[in-house]
């Protein structure tokens, strides 16, 4: 057998490159991706756009092919999406031997910025209610309102010059019975779902807030009450308590055990520089605010900035029981008692809820232990020098959490006690 020459192996080369070049040209390269184990893909999220890598294999081992990345712009209608307390940097996804993480702040809820016209507009109000004097009753409800008969006794033959009613009532719920009587048509239009452990809560108030200011300039006082409130005196009472005053009533609590968990719920220093942990406040969502300390809610948006952000640590997020009291206490912090004036019984109570009175503890002993019981006052002595707090004895007006099958036995004692003062 004849060994080939040098010239025929050049020959023989000659005819084979242009193949070679045309396979690399051809060849697509293969996408890198980013996983910490072969069967995960690791996923990128923002507001506005989402960015997904996966690297996917087979039984055998086998790396299958690659998808590429995709990016998709959207508009999220879901302003709530869940984050993960820990993320890697930019620098950790370049340099795999950087093992530093770092906390990342979530994005900004998207569903505010539909609520922006109608807050903006509100804030422009005139800070001085007309006359007569008038007191919004605001409620924040997901459910037909259980004590609606008794509510109706309580305005019974109230002349309507001296009080308005306004419903937030989420659309995703159902409302059987419907409102009706006084309740009849005061949902306000732009109502929304809401959740617990999310900003939303506090959208809705502002909300509320909002058209109140905006509908009657006789507002002066916005009483914030949820379905489970029921009113421990007459309307007389109530309204004499609330229009001589000129202060809100608003629980504002410094002290309170968990304190820097809830502050740092949306990361260690994503409430910076707006809001250092020595100005956060807790206390209770049910409140009374003067027209004042309204338009200051509404007019906010330094403060929301920051709590209507997704918590990273759910359970430590309660955002309408910090930005309320935290925005008044650091705003205008003598023109509040730092007391509600809606009773709430939280002792033994881990579970987040308060004690629920149910239709067999209800009686005349029940109601006048409600209306005899002294308000916690905040621990911060803002108000020394308003005859000091710790020596003040405001009524409690309100009082919650009744169960719904209550309401028969509050109406038997309605007229003989509970509307008697």
């Amino acid at each position: 057998m004849l060994s080939p020459t040098p010239f025929s192996l050049f020959c023989a080369l000659l005819l084979c490159l242009p193949l070679a070049i045309i396979f690399t040209i051809i060849t697509p390269p293969i996408p890198t991706t980013t996983s910490n184990t072969s069967a995960t893909s690791t996923t990128n999220t923002t507001s506005a756009t989402s960015t997904t890598n996966t690297t996917a294999t087979t039984n055998g081992g086998a790396t299958a092919a690659p998808t590429p990345n995709t990016t998709t712009n959207k508009t999220s209608v879901n302003p709530l999406p869940t984050f993960t307390p820990t993320i890697k940097t930019q620098e950790n996804i370049k340099n795999t031997t950087t093992t530093t993480t770092t906390t990342s702040p979530p994005p900004a809820a998207a569903e505010d910025d539909d609520d922006e016209p109608l807050l903006r507009r509100a804030s422009r109000v005139n800070p001085n209610p007309s006359t007569p004097k008038k007191v919004a009753f605001m409620f924040l409800t997901t459910t037909p309102l259980p004590f609606a008969p008794l509510w109706e006794i309580f305005f019974n033959q109230t002349p309507t010059n001296l009080y308005n009613i306004y419903i937030h009532a989420a659309p995703s719920s159902p409302y059987d019975p419907p409102f009706s009587g006084l309740f009849e048509n005061r949902v306000i239009p732009d109502s929304k779902p809401t959740r617990r452990f999310s900003p939303t809560l506090v959208s809705a108030a502002r909300r509320l807030l909002s058209h109140a200011l905006l509908h009657d300039t006789s507002n002066s006082m916005f009483a914030l009450l949820s379905p489970s409130c029921i009113p421990l005196h007459s309307f007389n009472f109530t309204y004499k308590i609330l229009i001589q005053t000129k202060k809100s009533f608003i629980e504002i609590l410094k002290n309170e055990g968990g304190a820097y968990q809830r502050w740092a719920a949306r990361g260690e220093q994503t409430m910076l520089p707006e809001l250092p942990f020595h100005d956060f406040r807790i206390g209770s969502q049910i409140f009374v605010l003067t027209r004042k300390h309204a338009r200051i809610v509404v007019s906010d948006r330094r403060l929301w900035s920051k709590f209507k952000l997704p918590c990273l640590d759910e359970y430590a997020c309660y955002p309408e029981e910090h930005y309320f009291p935290t925005l008044v206490n650091m705003d205008d912090p003598r023109g509040c008692v730092p007391a509600t004036l809606t009773h709430v019984d939280w002792r033994n109570r881990h579970d987040g809820h308060p004690r629920t009175y149910t239709a067999s503890e209800v009686g005349p002993d029940l109601i006048l232990s409600l209306r005899t019981d002294r308000p916690r006052y905040g621990d911060d002595e803002i108000n020394g020098s308003d005859s000091s707090v710790s020596r003040r004895h405001d009524p409690f007006l309100f009082a919650r959490k009744f169960s719904p099958d209550s309401i028969q036995p509050l109406l038997r004692i309605a007229n003989d006690v509970i509307f008697k003062d």
